[in-house]
């Protein structure tokens, strides 16, 4: 069945296709000598995210009032999972605690690399363009960090880390 790009945001099946895919990719460019995979990754996340942005968004405008809310909305709405979130003013940190990651459902033993990569460049791309096009001074900014902890690596859950900036983009 094909699906338009519309619809393809309303489907559930569309997550486990897309991890099968991204292990599969992982495995290929690591056994193809393709270096940064990490980055590889964030950047395909940036690239759903001006897709899917165009479909859907949380909200017109995200600061720190609304932050968590707005995250959380992300992640559940296109993930389909469920988060905590910590947000560390001093070293302008948040930390994502994912239960349910979708793409990183199964650990591997010989991928050396988490599908939440993926992740971190979503939804810090969803949020800084929002954040660009509301042109609020109050705006929050965000950028891919890390990924501390997998279920892919074999961790209970996935932790994934934004570093933000208010304001300016980052």
């Amino acid at each position: 069945m094909n699906y338009s790009r519309k619809e393809l945001i309303q489907t559930d099946a569309t997550m486990n296709q897309m991890r099968n895919a991204i292990y599969g990719l992982a495995r290929f460019m690591e056994k193809n000598g393709v270096t940064d995979l990490k980055n590889k990754l964030r950047k395909m996340g940036q690239n759903i995210a001006r897709t899917y942005i165009q479909y859907w968004r949380p909200t017109n405008l995200i600061n720190t009032s609304n932050l968590k809310d707005v995250i959380t909305t992300i992640y559940q709405k296109i993930l389909n999972s469920s988060v905590s979130i910590e947000i560390n003013q001093v070293e302008s940190l948040i930390k994502v605690q994912d239960y349910k990651c979708a793409l990183c459902k199964y650990h591997y033993d010989d991928i050396e690399i988490a599908g939440c990569e993926i992740i971190l460049g979503m939804v810090s791309e969803i949020i800084s363009l929002i954040s660009q096009e509301s042109h609020d001074p109050s705006s929050i900014f965000l950028e891919p960090y890390d990924v501390t902890e997998s279920r892919a690596y074999g961790n209970k859950t996935c932790i994934q880390l934004y570093k933000y900036k208010i304001g300016e983009k980052g």
